[in-house]
This record gives structure tokens, C-alpha cells and sequence, in this order.
């Protein structure tokens, strides 16, 4: 288990957080911190003991900011720390190595604010390394993930705009319980309202986010990568149903979580789910998967299985040679 903050690391946490935020409330840090009203309030007496000025108004806009002037205290980096920075921007956005790239200044900024012989080490990774894009990798836009990491922080119900990858577009209004990284694409983790049921968006595909005046309260112990990975394959567009003639045990490292819920059917297994995607299921999915199966669900599916199959039959037809 990681180990618990002390009261100075979460003070300053509580500094970032009223920097970020001007005028939030006593309630909104405590979220935002993880901890009790009463345990916020007495961070906020930490930095006011530290010398820090940490003003509060109150009323229905009231709430804490810091005084005029305030700077946060410098970051210092060692080698190694400054080293595994870089390695993890590269790692996760290779274009950083291109000055002209957003992160990339980023990086630059905090390279050039390092002591001379960690900068000197860090610059020349930064410059000789390279990193080939992951082509599975989604980037999504900055302005929307930060709207809806801060609803999540703020613990505000959101109406998103999203468009699915077979085009489709719609509304939903989720309580935005996680946003969650899994393997170079960005995910929210929410709680449709319309479907009373667990959602996943790919946060690319969100087009809009509007923050709504309601609050919510996500599920007591709740993993957000965990529950990502049980509910990727559900709430698309078109249903999918595979049946297995191989004990479940056997096919469960083949099936990938996007792929939907497996489960025992007689002395095999099925797996339900749904995609937005049907000839990516079939053309990518469901041929690594090295057992007998049938598709019993949905047709859309079916579709495209019997597409791919007519195309591969006819790719082993002995076709006529042209005599020229």
C-alpha cells in the first residue's frame, strides 16, 4: 500500500489546489485532498502558519484563495527523478522531443529550470532519444480532459457531447466518476443517468463537456481502473454474442476486456458484450483467439464475420491466369 501523506505534503497539495482554484470552498478542497472538511480547514491553517497568506471570504461566493504574490516553493529534482521525467514524457507523447510540440515546451521549461549537470543529462535524452508512436495511442484534447478531471475533483455532474467511432453522435449526462489511462488512450469512467448504469468513453471522442450544477457521490471503494476494465465492453451501439467451444478457463487469456463479459455456457463459454465497431470485432478481435466459435449475436456482427469469411475464401480460389 502507498504510504500515507504527511500533514505538510498534504498542505501543500491544499496550496496547489487553491492555486488552481481561486475561491474554493472549504468542501471542494477537502474532495479534491481526499480527507474531512475539518481536516482541510486545518491544512489551511498549516500554510498560514508557514507564513503563507491564505485568504477566505464568506457567503454563497465565498471560499479560499491565496494572497497577491504568493510562489510556490521550488521542485528539486534528482538525476534519477529527472532522467525517469523525461523517459515517461517521451514514453507517453514521443513528439515532446520536437521543440514546436505543446508538451515538448513544457518539457523544455522544466529541463532549463534544473541545476546544470541534472539539466545537461536530462537535455541530451530529451535530444538523442527517440520513441516510436504507439499506433493504438488517442491524444485527446487538453481543454475537455482537464474539464472533466476537475468535474470528477469537484465531485459535478457533466453533460458531454461524444461521438462514437462508427460516427454516431448523441448527449449523455454522467456523473464522471474517474478519468483513467489504459494503454495510451484516456477513458472516462462514469455513471450514465439515462442508462442508471456504467458507462466508458474514449475522452478523444468527447466533443464538448458542460459542468452541471449537481453533485453525486461515486460508489464506496471504488478501483477506477478495475471497474474500466470490467465495463469497456458494454453500452455501444451494437450488441455482440460469441459462443466458445473451449472451457472458459482456456479462452479468458485471448479475450481482451473491449471485447465484453466472458462467461461459462454448457461445456463451453460465451462472451456478451457490444462494440461501435463490428469489422474491427471481427477482422481484429475475434480471429486471434485460437478456438472454435460461432456468432450467435448481433447481426451487424454476423455481418461483418461473414464478410471477412468471403473475402478470405476467395483469396484461396484458384483464379485463371491471364495468358499475357
Amino acid at each position: 500500500m502507498p504510504a500515507e501523506l504527511s500533514p505538510t505534503a498534504r498542505a501543500l497539495r491544499a496550496m496547489e489546489v487553491l492555486r488552481q482554484r481561486p475561491g474554493v470552498t472549504a468542501g471542494e478542497l477537502a474532495a479534491s485532498l481526499g480527507v474531512t472538511e475539518r481536516a482541510a480547514r486545518r491544512y489551511v491553517g498549516i500554510l498560514r502558519e508557514a507564513g503563507i497568506p491564505v485568504e477566505s471570504a464568506r457567503g454563497p461566493y465565498g471560499g479560499y484563495r491565496l494572497g497577491r504574490g504568493t510562489r510556490l516553493p521550488p521542485v528539486a529534482f534528482t538525476e534519477p527523478e529527472a532522467l525517469g521525467l523525461v523517459m515517461a514524457v517521451l514514453d507517453g507523447q514521443p513528439a515532446a522531443a520536437d521543440s514546436d510540440d505543446l508538451v515538448g515546451t513544457a518539457l523544455a521549461k522544466v529541463i532549463r529550470a534544473l541545476p546544470e549537470g541534472v539539466g545537461r543529462q536530462a537535455a541530451a535524452l530529451r535530444e538523442h532519444a527517440s520513441a516510436a508512436p504507439d499506433r493504438y495511442a488517442a491524444r485527446p484534447d487538453i481543454a475537455i480532459t482537464s474539464a472533466l478531471v476537475a468535474a470528477s475533483a469537484a465531485r459535478r455532474r457533466v453533460l458531454i457531447a461524444y461521438r462514437s467511432e462508427s460516427g454516431r453522435e448523441w448527449e449523455a449526462e454522467v456523473d464522471p466518476w474517474a478519468v483513467v489511462v489504459r494503454h495510451g488512450r484516456w477513458y472516462l469512467l462514469c455513471h450514465s443517468r439515462r442508462a442508471d448504469a456504467i458507462r466508458t468513453y474514449r475522452v478523444d471522442r468527447v466533443r464538448a463537456v458542460r459542468q452541471s450544477t449537481h453533485t453525486f457521490c461515486p460508489p464506496d471503494g471504488l478501483d477506477p481502473v478495475a471497474a474500466l476494465e470490467e465495463n469497456l465492453g458494454t453500452g455501444w451501439e451494437y450488441a455482440t454474442r460469441v459462443v466458445f467451444d473451449a472451457p472458459l478457463a482456456e479462452v479468458a487469456p485471448w479475450v481482451r476486456p473491449p471485447m465484453g463479459r466472458l462467461e461459462p455456457y454448457g461445456e463451453g463459454c460465451v462472451l456478451v458484450g457490444s462494440t461501435s465497431n463490428p469489422a474491427m470485432y471481427a477482422q481484429e478481435w475475434l480471429p486471434v483467439v485460437p478456438f472454435a466459435f460461432r456468432v450467435e449475436g448481433g447481426p451487424e456482427l454476423r455481418a461483418a464475420v461473414a464478410h471477412l469469411a468471403t473475402r478470405l475464401t476467395a483469396a484461396l480460389t484458384d483464379q485463371p491466369r491471364d495468358p499475357g
